[in-house]
């Protein structure tokens, strides 16, 4: 996975110093550019979207700290480097990921970086993935979306409905479209009590209000849907009333 970053910084020679050590010691860098203040630097962020931001402190006309506020829905991780120690606290709260002091080591610089880069790559694993928290956390998935992922509880979830590779989750009252089949949801929910009642059906048996006979019959849920059951899975259904 390549980091797409910029390097703010208002002396050009730090910058160029920076520049060559991210060069020489961290492939895992695709430098996107550089700027020397924060206007500069805004435009940048606004032009890609970033990973990683190498963010001196001490700037002309303000600081990194007033870049950061002007940013909206910031995604990127973010790298403080400075001479001044005494901005580590600061820099802590307004949820640097590392913090670097000038000169730079290179040992330091290369662990900062790395760090960077595990957790922007367990992102990209998430962003993709429908997932059971660990088992401490009971009750929850989390389904992705474009920025991140949501935690939900799984007994808030009605049904799940399949369309083609995507699949309806379907709440009380709002429903979520996620980039996965039903097929992924039956096995991600399989530890729970839900029933694959049709092929284009999973749902939650605590929501089933009636049961209606016929070949394969029908179940009314909790917010007034009535769906189909296939004679195949009618089985299954039943086995959960015994």
């Amino acid at each position: 996975m390549k980091l797409k970053t910029i390097i703010v910084e208002d002396e050009q020679i730090s910058r160029e110093i920076l520049k060559n050590y991210v060069g020489k010691y961290c492939p895992s860098i695709e430098l996107m550019g550089e700027a020397s203040n924060i206007e500069e630097a805004y435009e940048l962020i606004q032009k890609h979207e970033l990973d990683l931001v190498f963010l001196d402190v001490e700037m002309p006309f303000g600081n990194g700290f007033d870049l950061l506020e002007k940013v909206e829905n910031k995604t990127f991780e973010t790298i403080f480097v400075t001479a001044y120690d005494h901005y580590a606290i600061e820099a802590l709260n307004n949820q640097a990921t590392y913090y670097l002091l000038k000169p730079i080591s290179i040992d330091e610089l290369i662990k900062s970086v790395n760090l960077v880069l595990e957790i922007k790559e367990k992102e990209e694993q998430l962003q993709n993935k429908v997932l059971t928290p660990h088992s401490t956390v009971k009750g929850k998935i989390t389904i992705p979306l474009q920025d991140g992922f949501e935690v939900v509880n799984v007994e808030e979830i009605i049904f799940c409905k399949a369309d083609d590779n995507y699949t309806e989750i379907h709440f009380e009252n709002s429903k979520k479209v996620v980039s996965k089949t039903l097929k992924h949801f039956e096995e991600v929910l399989r530890e729970y009590p839900f029933a694959r009642i049709h092929k284009s059906y999973l749902v939650n048996i605590n929501h089933i209000t009636k049961y209606k006979k016929g070949k394969g019959g029908s179940v009314e849920l909790i917010n007034g849907k009535e769906v189909l059951v296939s004679a195949s899975k009618k089985g299954n259904l039943l086995a959960y009333f015994k």
